[in-house]
């Protein structure tokens, strides 16, 4: 019998990367164009040069414009800040592109919803880059963590990408690690110890936060956050405590590039299957408003 061929196998998935800055061309580029199951199509970005030299290494056509972009591939690909990606995400739903999405989706709430909503009803495939969530040490835990009877979990995001260096950028700064950091921590906490019903929030987002989440099955969560402080490296640490011994998700020990072939193969596979994605972009949606609702809740009380 013939083993049935993975679906990109003769046709990689063609798609246009949306901006140039050293994200996109230390990620987006280099892992999409590692293949087989994708390849970078074309680059567009509003500065021409730096679209040009992030498309000379993989001979990407460098596309004059937005909708020029979109001739060009079949999977849009964002790596720009979440005000840019919430304006166009939505004509490229309209020319039938699937998306690969960074989080937030969009500056605000209403922003995500124009996304979510564009992305539904075009019924296009869409997929974040929650980077951890492609890790198998992350699947191991969130496995396991369907087994753990959880009363309650402690977890932060620590780093100080912020102070400064290329993640010091304008959108990061004003809105500090609630809306950066903030979707993969409480993807995690929903995700491990059950659909997330309320959030609080305390601190300044620019410095530190702090979240104390409400669980569906009545259990309490905690999660800090911060990417203005001076640790040795990024640390995401998750501990779910109950009758037995804590389980513990610590990214310490792993090889974050473990996760980058993991994301192109389930992009690549949903691309071609039109098969959604648990990744898509009603779950960037979902933690949205969850983050959204922490902010009002911080506001009415000072």
């Amino acid at each position: 019998m013939t083993a049935a061929l993975a679906p990109w196998t003769d046709r990689p998935v063609e798609v246009g990367l949306v901006g140039a800055n050293p994200w996109a061309r230390a990620m987006h580029a280099r892992v999409l164009a590692a293949g087989p199951e994708t390849r970078i199509a074309a680059v567009w970005a509003r500065r021409t040069e730096a679209a040009r030299e992030t498309a000379a290494p993989y001979a990407a056509h460098v596309a004059a414009d937005f909708d020029e972009l979109l001739d060009h591939c079949e999977a849009v690909a964002f790596a720009v800040p979440p005000a840019v990606q919430a304006e166009l995400a939505p004509f490229a739903t309209g020319r039938g592109k699937a998306l690969l999405l960074e989080k937030p989706l969009g500056a605000d709430l209403p922003a995500a919803h124009r996304v979510a909503d564009a992305v539904a009803e075009a019924g296009v495939v869409s997929q974040l880059v929650l980077t951890k969530r492609y890790h198998p040490t992350t699947r191991a835990f969130l496995e396991a963590a369907r087994a753990f009877d959880v009363a309650g979990a402690r977890s932060c995001y620590l780093h100080g990408a912020f102070l400064q260096g290329d993640f010091a950028t304008g959108w990061r700064l004003e809105h500090g690690a609630l809306l950066d950091l903030g979707p993969h921590l409480v993807d995690l906490l929903d995700a491990a110890v059950g659909p997330i019903t309320h959030i609080r929030a305390t601190g300044d987002p620019r410095r530190w936060v702090e979240l104390t989440c409400e669980h569906e099955n009545g259990a309490v969560s905690q999660a800090s956050l911060s990417g203005s402080v001076a640790v040795p490296r990024a640390l995401t640490r998750v501990e779910l405590f109950g009758p037995g011994r804590p389980l513990v998700y610590d990214t310490a020990g792993i090889d974050h590039e473990e996760c980058w072939p993991v994301l192109r193969h389930d992009f690549a596979t949903a691309v071609r299957t039109g098969t959604p994605t648990p990744l898509d972009a009603q779950r960037g949606l979902h933690l949205q408003s969850l983050l959204d609702q922490s902010l009002l809740d911080r506001a009415a009380h000072g």
